[in-house]
């Protein structure tokens, strides 16, 4: 045994030795009965399970602060199990509590089935150590120390530095090359990319069995220079490809978007070719939707075009909504030029005043369909034309479509529906007539509804001539309609009303036919307003029967059908009717 190191022997640490007290691996752990933060005893106690007189040996327990250095206690488990045929004093229950750990008697130590960490109980100083693996009487003994001969177990290591069981260290010693492993020196990437190392399932190239290879350092770790080189060659290859086919899309694409920004857009050239084309541009279309629809018929070449020649014109943005005649492959210019121009224009158009009957024998000559044919579409599918809901359903109305086709330009295209150009046309009415207040109206004037301001509305644009007519022909009818009106006993006497009848326009009217003819709509043989409207009746039409004049007119006469007459009295009318009778050579 040396001065202070273990000797060939069993014997344990000296206490003299430097390193004695060192508890643990580097870590100060306080010693088996020592506090771990000061110096004073602790006192373990006693484990209960442990029995006298019986044939097997248990485990002290031990406190949770000691459990925790006990990793590993089955596999050293012989070194502390004693024979089964030594006994132990028997621990009465209620009896204190006794240090199993303190040295007493005949007792020998017991090994506590943990690691040895290099811990010994405090010892008197001075006294001889005792070998906690020394055989007691008894005992099995194999004569051999397991820490001295080469077949020894390896003493027990700190945790970072455990190595693997003799059989696996012996493995791995065989499977890998023995080399000093030196920290200074810079280690190799090991990715098969960069060593050149086979990938899995690669056929192995002609070079990977080098004649010069000996096994040396530098070929063990993957050193072998033309394999190396060669991948290094690859791989710069292929970063160069993609960094260039990267470059080259990002040139495309800037160059795209810089042509697209500034260059000239594609444009045809010139006022285009003989062949027109019939376009139709719905309402609320603003440039681009225009450009679109141009596009697809063929007139221009591309959108961009037309766009940038709306805002060079000054008056580019005045497009309307209409029907064009156009000519194909026209310069964006040339088109909006041309759109500009009344004549190009092919919109369906109503004026104020007309009859339904015009509006749809006019649909079919511009859909050039069968005579009658949208006339008997409107009688079929009137209730599926989007009329509002204060429409009369008077069975006695001969057309309840009657002043909703409400006067305006319409497109109606070749190759359209007529009731796709009725449905736009009741449409436009009842946008028209949201902003009119008919109801006030009616309950003023003692009618019945909106249906009957409508009508209203209609007769004043058959009669009256100018729009500075129509005020004072609205009076004339609500002065007629009057209860107390004894001049007409509440008849209106409008030949307008006859003329609708009859679908004709006579200035005379024979006064036998007028006077015994009992249509409903005859208001010289019928009192009040006719069924329904008798036209398409304008907005200023309208706003004028909402707010007729107040003078007390009560007749009219138009001498020479440029300008009409009105009266108060009826033998102011009686002068005015003999002249217009010798005009007419009928006196």
């Amino acid at each position: 045994m040396t001065e202070y190191g273990r000797g060939p022997g069993s014997e344990p640490w000296h206490p003299e030795d430097p390193l004695y007290g060192d508890q643990g691996w580097g870590g100060q752990q306080a010693a088996h009965g020592q506090g771990q933060y000061g110096d004073q005893q602790q006192s373990y106690p006693q484990d209960p399970y442990a029995q006298q007189h019986q044939n097997h040996q248990q485990y002290p327990q031990q406190p949770y602060d000691q459990q925790q250095h006990q990793q590993y206690p089955q596999q050293h488990q012989q070194y502390g199990q004693q024979p089964q045929n030594q006994q132990q004093p028997q621990q009465q229950y209620g009896a204190p509590q006794q240090d199993p750990y303190a040295q007493q008697p005949g007792a020998q130590p017991q090994y506590d089935g943990g690691w040895d960490t290099g811990q010994q109980a405090a010892m008197p100083y001075g006294a001889e150590p005792q070998d906690p693996y020394a055989q007691h009487p008894g005992a099995y003994d194999t004569g051999q120390d397991y820490y001295g001969t080469p077949e020894a177990y390896p003493p027990p290591q700190p945790p970072g530095r455990r190595e693997a069981a003799p059989e696996q260290h012996q493995q791995q010693q065989q499977q890998q090359p023995s080399t000093d492993w030196d920290p200074d020196e810079p280690q190799e990437e090991t990715h098969p990319f960069f060593t050149g190392a086979d990938e899995p399932g690669r056929e192995p190239r002609d070079d990977d069995d080098d004649p010069d290879d000996d096994g040396s350092r530098s070929s063990r770790r993957g050193g072998k220079g033309k394999k190396k080189k060669s991948r290094s060659g690859c791989a710069c290859l292929v970063v160069s490809v993609v960094l260039l086919g990267g470059l080259g899309g990002v040139s495309y694409v800037g160059y795209t978007f810089w042509k697209k920004q500034f260059g000239a857009p594609a444009d045809f050239a010139g006022s285009g070719t003989g062949e027109q084309v019939e376009v139709e541009i719905p309402e609320g279309s603003l440039g681009y939707d225009i450009a679109n629809i141009l596009r697809k018929k063929g007139v221009i070449k591309s959108s961009d075009a037309f766009v940038a020649a709306q805002n060079d014109n000054p008056k580019g943005k005045l497009l309307q909504a209409g029907v064009y005649l156009l000519n194909k492959e026209m310069s964006a210019a040339s088109a909006i030029t041309l759109m500009l121009d009344p004549k190009s224009q092919n919109a369906f158009v109503i004026p104020e005043g007309t009859r339904n009957v015009q509006v749809y024998a006019e649909i079919d000559k511009r859909l050039e369909l069968k005579k009658g044919t949208t006339a008997k579409i409107a009688k079929t599918k009137a209730e599926s034309l989007g009329l509002p809901d204060w429409a009369d359903d008077n069975p006695d109305v001969k057309d309840p479509l009657e002043g909703f086709l409400y006067p305006a330009a319409y497109p109606v295209a070749k190759g359209s529906k007529p009731e796709d150009a009725l449905k736009r046309m009741v449409a436009r009415a009842n946008k028209e007539y949201e902003n009119i207040d008919f109801k006030a109206t009616a309950k003023k004037f003692n009618l019945d509804g909106p249906w009957q301001v409508l009508t209203v509305a209609s007769l004043v644009q058959a009669e009256g001539l100018t729009h500075d007519d129509f005020r004072k022909m609205a009076e004339v009818v609500y002065n007629r309609l009057e209860p107390d009106n004894t001049i007409t006993n509440r008849k209106l006497e409008f030949d307008s009303a006859f003329n609708y009848l009859k679908n004709q326009s006579k200035i005379t009217i024979g006064s036998k036919e007028i006077r015994t003819n009992p249509d409903p709509y005859n208001t010289y043989y019928h009192t009040g307003l006719p069924p329904g409207p008798i036209s398409n009746p304008g907005m200023d039409a309208i706003k004028a029967s909402l707010n007729p004049t107040g003078k007390g007119w009560m007749f009219f006469i138009s001498l020479d059908g440029k300008k009409t007459d009105f009266t108060k009295t009826v033998e102011e009318h009686e002068k005015l009717n003999e002249k217009w009778k010798e005009q007419q050579g009928l006196g």
